[in-house]
């Protein structure tokens, strides 16, 4: 879901659009640029060898100038301190959590107005499971970003989530709020060991 939105797949039919454009036809680079959306990977992709932030200053690749970059990792640091206190270590000595708020910063670089989520807790110790979801949702309800998450912890996903959609097997077996999601008997019976 994630890929065809952002542009990595081919899409056979219907259309993504971001308020009033149409932006199926727009390659990643184009939909991070001009439409505002930004790919936050499953796992695993910080620059490990890269200073905390050298990795941000990366993720302004597509900035006109590098002190636009720069600028940038600035307000991310000033948002996140335990980002500032590592800024010139390597990512690789980052711990899970560390990393991943990492890879959610650099993505926000660009400003953009919509994430796309994947797998935010994926190989994540529980600890820093909560921690990962309580900054999406100060990014949702602070600065106004649009969040589409795709999440194998179900739970978690759908007490984070406005709406929700239960796929099985890739098809739409449900859609609804994610309150009432979680208290449907055949959601917890099929994803929450209900």
């Amino acid at each position: 879901v994630l890929h065809s939105i952002f542009g990595f797949t081919n899409i056979m039919g219907g259309s993504i659009h971001v308020g009033a454009n149409d932006v199926t036809a727009q390659s990643a680079t184009q939909k991070l640029q001009t439409a505002g959306i930004a790919y936050i990977l499953q796992d695993n992709s910080v620059f490990p060898d890269m200073s905390v932030e050298e990795n941000l200053w990366m993720g302004g690749f597509l900035m006109n100038k590098p002190a636009e970059a720069r600028r940038a990792a600035e307000r991310v640091f000033d948002k996140y301190s335990r980002l500032a206190e590592r800024r010139k270590q390597p990512a690789k000595v980052l711990s899970g959590g560390e990393r991943r708020l990492l890879e959610i910063s650099r993505a926000l670089v660009m400003e953009p107005d919509i994430l796309l989520v994947d797998e935010p807790s994926i190989g994540l110790e529980p600890r820093f499971i909560d921690a990962v979801f309580e900054i999406l949702a100060d990014l949702q309800t602070n600065e106004g970003k649009t969040i589409i998450m795709v999440e194998q912890n179900a739970k978690k996903g759908l007490e984070f989530s406005d709406i929700g959609y239960v796929l099985v097997s890739g098809q739409l077996a449900k859609a609804g709020p994610g309150q009432e999601l979680l208290e449907d008997p055949e959601v917890g019976r099929l994803f929450l060991g209900g």
